[in-house]
């Protein structure tokens, strides 16, 4: 009886064993995408936005979060970055609009200034998007965008 309850229990042991395994397999990325800024209160040199993203879930599990955290490169230079204490789920195969407040520090700002004064017209500026949703079962869920921003033509005028 005893040799009998040994094997149900190494028995069970191997199916939760492979259940877990099954739960951490890779995932496909997330997909953000940039929807809208909205201006917030600043404080002394500071310009505050609050950035919403478009989270798309392609995988088969709901993405569980609780915060989240933003960084913005223009250039390959920092120029806004953000956290926020929201929680909530991307559902399976869904979607989600998030909200991050962020800050654009005054050095940013003249140090993206600089950096534009010898870039040359017509042509395209590299960005960033780096950011991570906290907590849930699965830990944290990492998501970087990446593309560039078309710099604007001189208009011609006659």
């Amino acid at each position: 009886m005893r040799q009998y309850s040994l094997r149900t229990l190494l028995a069970l042991l191997l199916l939760l064993t492979l259940h877990g395994c099954a739960m951490l397999s890779p995932s496909d990325p997330l997909r953000i995408d940039l929807v809208g800024l909205e201006p917030l209160p600043a404080q002394g040199m500071e310009m505050r936005f609050a950035v919403v993203l478009r989270v798309q879930n392609p995988n088969d599990r709901v993405i569980d979060y609780n915060g989240l955290s933003v960084e913005l490169d223009v250039n390959q230079q920092p120029l806004a970055s953000g956290v926020s204490d929201a929680s909530g789920q991307v559902p399976r195969f869904g979607e989600a609009l998030l909200k991050v407040p962020v800050t654009i520090s005054a050095f940013s700002v003249m140090r993206q200034a600089w950096a534009a004064a010898g870039y040359q017209q017509g042509r395209n500026l590299p960005y960033e998007l780096r950011g991570k949703l906290g907590g849930g079962l699965f830990g944290t869920a990492r998501f970087s965008s990446a593309g560039t921003l078309n710099w604007p033509q001189a208009v011609n005028t006659p």
